[in-house]
């Protein structure tokens, strides 16, 4: 999108101002829609100043959600999609997102689709959402298609939660503990030192550990960080292609525990998202394929475009899930029922909500076990410290009785 500089009149005054086109004629033509005659129409050269920083996506998921239901709310209530963007434009508080509103609703004015419209801002309607509302404008169900929406982002972001906060909990305590340990080993331990130096003799094994260990983070701290660096940087190099994010993946998904709740959590958002497709009259192989882009899993991923290609071929959807590791036989055995019954939507949504629901009692699960085993974890290595020094002061205090 560009900035066009114009200089008109419309029925009153004269009109100066800014507006964002794809090209100099929609700029005009938008300009025309609001009634103003244009005399000068110059493209404004992006610069620091002019230029939109947006970090991360414009508008935060759960206000999106927001969006999609007041949208089919409006729709519902007989308000056209023209007014109803423009009344949303007003009310929503990311200003991003109320530039690309008011741009969708230019679009609108001169003619577009809001399918359409949508597709030119694909950081945030993204290909799921423009594929249903399509789908609704063909059918003539827009609002539902946005119910739809609304429902499937919803649960997404619930089970996203879920997740999120199950694994954010072991991750918060463990940084937390290696804090408590590295200020034990560099202020605490080295007070002790030139202590137990001065009194001679040989030190308990454990506390010759702690001190070399202290030792270390005092004078070659810069090695773990170095290490930490190297590691972060070695997983985002992998990541950065598909081979590389494949072997994350399947080790993120072999892990104990969390690697079976991020397993269901991909299942449950596979099975949603090809329900939603499915159930707007979506050309499966399309669905298959957005569903491969949606999916943020390269293992399930390989095996949706694996399952695509055998119904290019003729063959059956479920063909590349048997006996896969990461799909337990619960889901290719409901497909197939769905696709003998003609109900292939409804047996995936279970399919989605049987997951959902194991996910929510699996974190649940994992916040009970966790918090107990990390509160001693914690307590093991501060108490491993403490003791490292205890026990020789107490032969230093027997020695010193023993005099």
């Amino acid at each position: 999108m560009a900035r066009y500089k114009y200089e008109g009149r419309d029925a009153r005054s004269s009109r100066t101002g800014v507006i964002v086109a794809t090209d100099k004629r929609e700029a005009a033509m938008k300009l025309k829609s609001q009634g103003i005659r244009v005399k000068n129409l110059t493209e404004q050269a992006e610069t620091t100043w002019t230029k939109e920083i947006v970090i991360g996506k414009p508008v935060k998921r759960d206000q999106f959600i927001m969006f999609l239901r007041q949208f089919s709310t409006l729709l519902r209530a007989g308000v056209t999609i023209l007014d109803a963007i423009r009344i949303l434009s007003l009310q929503v508080e990311s200003k991003p997102f109320k530039r690309i509103l008011v741009t969708v609703h230019d679009d609108l004015r001169v003619g577009g689709s809001l399918s359409e419209a949508f597709s030119k801002h694909p950081n945030v309607f993204e290909p799921l959402v423009v594929n249903l509302i399509r789908a609704g404008e063909m059918s003539g169900t827009i609002d539902d298609s946005l119910d739809r929406l609304a429902e499937h982002f919803e649960k997404a972001h619930l089970l996203r939660q879920k997740v999120v906060s199950a694994l954010s909990y072991p991750i918060v305590v463990g940084v937390l503990s290696i804090g408590v340990v590295i200020f034990l080993l560099t202020t605490i331990v080295p007070m002790f030192v030139d202590m137990f130096a001065s009194f001679g003799g040989e030190l308990p094994w454990l506390t010759r550990f702690v001190i070399n260990a202290s030792d270390f983070a005092l004078h070659y701290w810069y090695v773990l960080i170095i290490l930490v660096g190297l590691i972060v940087t070695g997983i985002w190099i992998l990541r950065r292609n598909r081979d590389g994010k494949y072997l994350v993946d399947r080790f993120l998904l072999r892990l104990p525990i969390f690697g079976d709740i991020m397993k269901k959590s991909v299942l449950a958002t596979m099975t949603r998202t090809l329900s939603s497709l499915f159930s707007s009259s979506v050309p499966i192989l399309q669905a298959m394929t957005m569903t491969e882009k949606v999916v943020e899993n390269e293992v399930i991923s390989r095996v949706i475009a694996k399952s695509r290609n055998s119904l290019e071929r003729g063959g059956s959807l479920t063909e590349p899930m048997h006996g896969h590791w990461a799909f337990p036989p619960l889901i290719p055995h409901m497909i197939a029922i769905g696709e003998q019954t003609g109900s292939l939507d409804a047996m995936l949504a279970k399919v989605a909500d049987f997951y959902e629901k194991e996910v929510e009692a699996a974190t649940e699960r994992l916040k009970a076990l966790i918090e107990p085993l990390m509160i001693v974890l914690l307590a093991g290595l501060v108490g491993t410290i403490v003791l490292s020094i205890l026990i020789p002061m107490f032969e230093i205090f027997n020695d010193i009785d023993g005099l």
